[in-house]
């Protein structure tokens, strides 16, 4: 990307989410810290469904408007981006590789290890899906369990993988908004693990952590322990299904609905003041609506429930739940409503904490970005920005190609990650306050 004003390599992260499409500018200072440039945040004007592209041409104008926005800001032509991935097929598994070496004699190294990842991603998953990260957990070598196997010997290799998979369809859909957006892909990362680098510090994905990211469209889950990756999944209900269900529940407009329960929405119905109303405009001069506070946020907690024992689920399922002496970190734009880290703590047994994107993030740039909405965003520019240090350090995909005349042979989308490395509270029942207008 051209950058005429900064002398830093300068990376731009597009989080396509179901409700909005962000775009975030940024570039690493003499500190190590990242300089948030500019951050564009538009709707996704109804071209994203759980997570995944439905309307190109709506899609693709939205990222134009969020790039225009955060292009303005910082002052740079923004050419190409690293993409987040995200939606309902998002799929993980684990998987175990045996090698039986051919010299036992000789050291393991680092390109062998390489190459045995490389066969790994060239399994074929099920139909219509394609491997995105082939992710090494441990080593057995000639039974001894080992992080790292470099310069050692054996004859019989065990490599235990943890490998994510998504819909070829999805990704290629992605990769036209982008082009059609007139910029190149540079990269794409499914967005758990880009929201894990901006909220998780080395300590806790080494203790044993789980970071639920509750987005617009769908929540990503990812388990870490030991500083490796053990267990993704989507779960498909977000921020908007609740908005949903807030606007049929009291027969209000969404976006009505939507200020409602983030203004008022709580997550534990029994917080709130009993007798406490809303007062809802009525459409086209109709007579006004009044919603209880407590009736919202019972609404509210019963979408939550389902969440949060979906959450619990998974976590179990990874086999760590015993393991995460850091709990959970919450994060993403649901985060955000009142006491959901209470309720959440409360449904898991586990402590649980709000992880806002702000360690990497250099003080008095942009203070916007520290908001956990902005996690998976921040979270791509800071493996961006790592991945020009070290190329080990970033998922990678294939380069966009330069735009070709020929529709012969399109770029191929994928390359595969190579290192990756209760009770209820503190609460307090708010005042009563007199009926609350929309």
């Amino acid at each position: 990307m051209e950058n005429t004003s900064h002398t830093n390599q300068i990376v731009v992260g597009l989080d396509i989410g179901t409700t909005k499409i962000c775009a975030i500018v940024g570039e690493k200072n003499a500190n190590g810290k990242v300089n948030i440039l500019g951050v564009g945040k538009v709707s996704s004007l109804g071209g994203v469904t759980e997570g995944m592209v439905s309307n190109i041409s709506k899609t693709s104008e939205a990222i134009r408007n969020a790039l225009q926005i955060a292009a303005m800001q910082s002052k740079v032509k923004i050419e190409n981006v690293l993409v987040g991935i995200a939606g309902k097929h998002i799929k993980s598994f684990t998987h175990t590789q045996t090698v039986y070496r051919f010299n036992p004699d000789s050291e393991i190294t680092a390109k062998e290890l390489e190459e045995k990842r490389e066969e790994m991603r060239r399994m074929v998953p099920e139909t219509g899906s394609k491997i995105l990260h082939v992710l090494p957990q441990d080593y057995i070598i000639d039974g001894i369990h080992t992080d790292n196997p470099e310069n050692m010997s054996g004859v019989k290799l065990e490599i235990n993988y943890h490998i994510i998979t998504g819909q070829v369809l999805a990704a290629q859909n992605i990769f036209k908004c982008v082009e059609k957006a007139g910029l190149e892909m540079e990269d794409i990362v499914v967005e758990p693990v880009a929201s894990a680098k901006a909220v998780l510090t080395e300590d806790e994905m080494e203790n044993g952590v789980a970071i639920v990211d509750i987005g617009g469209g769908t929540t990503d889950i990812a388990v870490f322990h030991k500083g490796r990756i053990r267990h993704t999944a989507v779960i498909p209900i977000g921020g908007q299904l609740i908005t949903q269900d807030v606007s049929h529940a009291f027969r209000v407009m969404e976006s009505q609905a939507e200020k409602m329960k983030v203004k008022y929405g709580n997550a534990i119905p029994t917080l709130t003041a009993q007798n406490q109303l809303i007062v809802v405009p009525g459409i086209n001069g109709s007579t006004p609506k009044h919603v209880s506070v407590r009736n919202l946020s019972k609404v509210i907690n019963a979408r939550l429930t389902e969440l949060f024992e979906a959450v619990n689920k998974e976590i179990h399922r990874s086999g760590y739940a015993p393991n995460l002496i850091a709990g959970i970190v919450l994060t993403g734009g649901g985060a955000e409503l009142k006491n959901i880290q209470n309720y959440l703590e409360y449904v898991t047994g586990i402590d649980v904490k709000i992880g806002y994107p702000n360690q990497h993030i250099a003080k008095g740039i942009n203070n916007e970005v520290t908001s956990p909405l902005f996690a998976t965003g921040t979270g791509l520019v800071i493996y961006g920005l790592e991945g020009v240090e070290s190329q080990a350090n970033i998922p990678m995909v294939e380069p966009a190609k330069k735009k070709e005349t020929s529709n012969e042979q399109k770029p191929g989308l994928w390359k595969n990650i190579i290192n990756f490395t209760g009770s209820l509270k503190g609460i307090l029942v708010d005042e009563p306050e007199e009926d609350a207008k929309l």
